[in-house]
C-alpha cells in the first residue's frame, strides 16, 4: 500500500472516531456495566448485545485477542496515569470502576478529546489521545480489556493465554498505522 494511502485512510478514521464522539451525547447506548455477554462475533472481534465491544474469556482463562492486545495497549500508554491493571492512583481514576457506568461512547469521546475536572477540591486533566497512533488504532482494545476488568472477568496481570492474532486484526492493525 502507498504511503498516501495510508495516511488518507488514517485520516478518515479519526474523522470517523471524532463523528462518533460528537453523536455519543445525544445517541443511547448501554453502559460498561451492561451486559458483556458476546452476542455477535466478527472475525475474533466480539460485540455485545448493544453492539458494544466486549471481551470473550474460555473457561480455562483463555482471553479473545483483542482483550489481550488491550492489556498491551493499556500497559503502554494508560498504566502510568490510571494504575497497574486500571486501579487508579493519587491523580487518576480507576478505570475498571469506571466503565462499570461509563458507555463505550463516553469513553471513546474521553480518550480522543480528554477531560478537564478542575475546582477547589480537583485538580485533574485527561490529555486528548486523538494523534495517539498507539492509543486511537487500539480504542476496542483498550475499551473490552478494561471492560473485563471492570466485570472481575479477568484477574490483574497479563492474561496467562490468548488466543491468536486474527487476520482481520493484522489487516485494521496495518491500515491504521501504517506498519507492515
Amino acid at each position: 500500500m502507498h504511503k498516501d494511502s495510508c495516511v488518507t485512510i488514517n485520516h478518515w478514521k479519526f474523522a470517523l472516531v471524532i463523528l462518533a464522539s460528537a453523536f455519543a451525547g445525544t445517541a443511547a447506548y448501554a453502559d460498561g456495566s451492561g451486559d458483556p455477554a458476546v452476542a455477535s462475533s466478527d472475525n475474533g472481534k466480539y460485540a455485545d448485545k448493544d453492539g458494544n465491544p466486549t471481551y470473550k474469556i474460555s473457561p480455562d482463562g483463555t482471553v479473545d485477542w483483542y482483550t489481550f492486545s488491550g492489556f498491551r495497549r493499556y500497559h503502554s500508554d494508560c498504566h502510568v496515569c490510571h494504575g497497574p491493571n486500571g486501579e487508579g492512583s493519587s491523580y487518576a481514576p480507576a478505570l475498571a470502576n469506571s466503565l462499570k457506568t461509563l458507555s463505550y461512547a463516553d469513553f471513546v469521546n474521553i480518550v480522543t478529546n480528554g477531560r478537564k475536572n478542575v475546582d477547589a477540591a480537583n485538580d485533574k486533566v485527561m490529555p486528548s489521545f486523538a494523534t495517539n497512533v498507539n492509543v486511537m488504532c487500539y480504542m476496542d482494545d483498550i475499551y473490552v480489556y478494561l471492560r473485563a476488568r471492570a466485570n472481575d472477568a479477568i484477574p490483574g496481570g497479563r492474561p496467562p493465554s490468548h488466543e491468536d492474532k486474527p487476520e482481520a486484526a493484522k489487516e485494521a492493525e496495518e491500515s491504521c498505522t501504517g506498519i507492515k
